[in-house]
This record gives structure tokens, sequence and C-alpha cells, in this order.
């Protein structure tokens, strides 16, 4: 066994190492590859899906006219996860059911040129999932230095770490994945926290847990035990009442991990089975919502008392809530948005917004949300817990799952055109056309 001494040492060599590389990309990438300007991870750099304070985006556009449209790529495949943007490049995750295959992409952030599809499974994919569900829902996740995507496939859950150029420096199977009350499939994003690369696998069965995966070489630091209960709700990371908090919801509990010794701070016994949506938070409390079995919105004490302090009735299955300080806006699965006080559950307004059916989670612009329908419709709202104000609504393709990102004067989306055999999915950039000649 390495001395305390050895094991430090190594460690202090990696955690330079990565410095160095990071120091490096970001020479070679200019200062726009600095973090404020990157959206390395699914709900971005805090996990609040709130966009940067610098970032601005259009309220208005038409995909069907290209009004604003800054440019549209065509997706080859399928999937749901979000892209994620570091430096000058865009890296999202995508399936094609028919060659049997689970990808990689690569795009300009600029230009939107798809340069590159790295193909990391062949002939592995699950043989039933929810039909609104895809073989490439989780979003990938960058330390700026490599890039680290998890697929469901060969009943199993596979991690694996990707340089910027393709190459796949080790992969690794997480656990074993194969439901058998409902083959639903996968969905939950993977995350870093430290050095560690963080993965929920949770279905009904012995392996059903949380793991933790060293970023260097995916050898696993540890595994927390979850019931054997199908969910589908990403962790998330935060820090609240002065504590780094690993967090997820299901299995009728909120708990509290820390995310690097991998053991429980404390448990909360409220929520419902199955969770797809991620949890939020509010300086000392925290909030998810759920609706299979039991629909309901659920608040939290964050600060270890592990205290419920309200719930309501309203179901927001997929779709994550959002939070600004003091208020929760929530859009319901039958389309109504809502704004809560955080305190104590108060309704400060509520409204319909369309007819119901979303997959993809609310985002914050400055002093706007961003709501994609999957009927295609982007809504933009105020963030105003005094009233309901809708700003605009954009024709934006026919069906969205993935959560839309905005980073400096663009809103960007993945969604669908046409239905059936003859849906094509496409990357759109709203907002500043792309240079050219110089020209912006």
């Amino acid at each position: 066994m390495e001395s305390i001494k050895l094991q430090r040492i190594r460690k202090h060599h990696r955690n330079l190492g990565k410095i160095l590389a990071s120091f490096a990309f970001l020479l070679a990438n200019g200062l726009s590859g600095c973090l404020g300007d990157e959206w390395r991870s699914w709900r971005g750099p805090n996990g609040d899906n709130h966009a940067s304070q610098r970032t601005d985006a259009p309220l208005r556009w038409d995909l069907k006219t290209g009004h604003n449209i800054a440019w549209r790529t065509a997706i080859p495949g399928r999937g749901h996860s979000t892209p994620i943007f570091v430096g000058e490049w865009i890296f999202l995750t995508t399936a094609d059911a028919d060659k049997q295959t689970q990808s990689v992409l690569k795009i300009e952030k600029e230009s939107g040129k798809l340069l590159d599809q790295w193909v990391i499974h062949r002939g592995t994919l699950p043989a039933r999932i929810h039909p609104n569900n895809s073989h490439a829902s989780p979003t990938p996740v960058s330390d700026g230095t490599n890039l680290y995507v998890c697929f469901h496939t060969g009943d199993a859950i596979w991690a694996s770490a990707i340089t910027f150029d393709g190459q796949i420096l080790w992969k690794k199977k997480v656990s074993t994945y194969k439901p058998t009350a409902f083959q639903f499939g996968y969905g939950a994003s993977p995350l870093i926290e430290d050095d560690l690369l963080i993965i929920a696998a949770e279905y009904d069965g012995s392996e059903s847990g949380l793991y933790a995966l060293a970023l260097h070489n995916g050898e696993r630091a540890w595994k927390l035990p979850r019931p054997a209960n199908l969910n589908f709700a990403t962790p998330i990371v935060a820090s609240i009442a002065g504590q780094r908090q690993l967090l997820l919801a299901g299995a009728d509990q909120l708990v509290s991990y820390d995310p690097i010794k991998g053991t429980i701070r404390w448990t909360a016994d409220v929520g419902t089975e199955a969770i797809c949506g991620t949890v939020v938070w509010d300086d000392r409390r925290i909030l998810f919502s759920g609706g299979n079995p039991i629909a309901g919105t659920w608040c939290v004490t964050g600060d270890g008392k592990a205290s419920k302090l309200w719930e309501n009735n309203v179901m927001c299955y997929e779709q994550s809530l959002l939070t600004i300080k003091n208020h929760a806006f929530a859009i319901s699965d039958n389309g109504i948005a809502h704004c809560w006080r955080t305190l104590d559950g108060v309704s400060k307004w509520k409204e319909r917004l369309f007819g119901g059916g979303i997959s993809a989670s609310p985002l914050l612009v400055d002093d706007r949300i961003y709501v994609a329908t999957q009927s295609g419709t982007i809504f933009v709202i105020a963030a105003s817990p005094d009233r309901f104000d809708l700003l605009a609504g954009n024709s934006s393709g026919e069906s969205i799952f993935a959560s839309p990102v905005a980073l400096e004067d663009r809103l960007y989306f993945r969604t669908g055109i046409g239905f059936g055999d003859e849906r094509k999915e496409f990357l759109v950039a709203t907002g500043r056309l792309a240079a050219k000649n110089g020209i912006r």
C-alpha cells in the first residue's frame, strides 16, 4: 500500500498537471475560454441553470422564417442531451438506432460547423426504452481538459473519458443497469467534483447506487448503495449552509451526501418514488418536484435539520424547477407557470402558458426565463415574483426535449423538425450571425 504522504504527492502532481493543461487550453483558445463563458455540464457552471450575468439572448426569433437565426446544423441520429460548451467548441451526444451507434459530436461554436463524430459504442443499444426517451439522454461534462460521457448500453452504464480530439483515454463499466419493472432507459447526467466523476445508476436491481470514478483513470473511488428503485434524477453539488452537498431526490427521500468522501450527511423522508428533475436550492432551502406515483413539489431545509417546510400537488415530472433569491419558478406538466415564495410556499402567481407537454428545464438569462416545450415553442417570461409577464413565444421546431443553453449573446437549442421516420434533429443558435470575412 502507498503511504499517505506518497498518495498526497501523487494527487498534488495530478492537480498541478490539470491546472497547467487548463492554462494552456485557455491560452490556445483566447480569453473567451474562461469559465464564465463556458457551459461545461448539465445546468451550467453553478448547477442552477442560470446563465452568466454577462450573457444576453434574443427575445424573439423564428426558425421557419430564419429571423434572428445565426445558424442551424443538422444532427445525425437522435438524442436528448443538452450541449456543453468548452472554449470554441460544442459537444453533445447522439444515437442512431438503425446503425446501433452511440456517439459524441464536436461542433464549432461560432459557425455551427459539424467538425467530427466519434462512435463510442456500437451494437449494444438496449432493446427497449420509453418512446419519449433516447439512447443519448445524459449530458456530457468537461473539466476543461477532457470530456466525459455516460451511456446506457449493453445492459449497463458505461463512462468514457475522451480528449477534445476524440481519443478515448479510458472506458469503464460503472454498473449493471437492467430494470425489470419498466424498461424506460436512462437519463441521469454525470457531474464532476474535485477530481471525481459522479454518476447515478438507480434501478430495481442489486447494483443500484451512486458511483464516483477517478477522472484520471476511471477507477472506482467510492460507491453508495441506493434503494432498488427505478429513478432518473441527476444528482447535483451545491454549497448550502456552508457545506458542499451532493443532493439527490427519489425513492421517497431527499439525501445529502459528502461528495468527496461518499458518505451520507442527512436524509429527509419526503418526495415520491421516481424523480426525473434535479433538485434546486435557494439560500438554506432545497426544492424538487416529481410525479410517480405521487405528484407534488417539496421544500426542505438545507442546513442538516432535514425538516420539510412545505409541499403542494404541482407536478413537474421530467423538468427541473428554477430558483432565484427567495422565490421558485415551475412549469408544470399541464403547461401552467407557477411562482412560489420559498420560505413558506405561498403562491405569488400562476398562469397557463401552453397546452402541456414539457421535458426541458427552464433557463434563467438576466431577468428572463426561457421555457422550451415538447411541441417546439420556446416561451420567454419575466423572472418576476410580482406578476406573470409573457414576453415572447418563438416557433423553434416541432419537438424539443433537451434544455436550451445561453452563452454570450446567443441562445442555443436542440430541436426536431418533422415527425416519425421524417423527423430530423438540429442544433440551432439564435442571435448574432456567425463571423464571415471578419465581419460579424
